[in-house]
């Protein structure tokens, strides 16, 4: 795993670069925020593939006890990656509520990831 660091004016951004997955559990999620918290980044991108599927079933509860994290330590978080093979209803509307705020959103490319943590 590397971490990529993106800089403008104030705001320090840090992506997650790796080839395989780095959260498979909950306790994962949490280990890699303490990490990059501590070292002054409120601000992270990562992307989708580095993520286990399993995140993405809400009925285990994973995203949310991982997302809540992030919200108590004011850490924002792009994930980067194409959703629509998450099918239901409830991923569907989960996205779309996250990405009406600005603590969590589920973004297409590393591009719009820069530019939703910098607004």
């Amino acid at each position: 795993m590397n971490i990529t660091t993106y800089t403008f004016q104030q705001t320090k951004i840090a992506e997650v670069i790796s080839e395989e997955q780095i959260i498979l559990t909950s306790q994962d999620g949490l280990d890699l925020l303490g990490n990059l918290y501590y070292q002054d980044f409120d601000r992270i991108i990562i992307h989708e593939k580095n993520i286990t599927p399993e995140f993405f079933n809400l009925k285990n509860g994973m995203a949310g006890e991982i997302l809540q994290k992030f919200s108590n330590y004011r850490v924002r978080l792009a994930i980067v990656g194409d959703f629509k093979k998450y099918h239901g209803k409830s991923i569907a509307e989960f996205i779309y509520e996250s990405n009406k705020g600005k603590m969590v959103n589920f973004v297409s490319s590393q591009s719009d990831a820069i530019k939703t943590l910098l607004n």
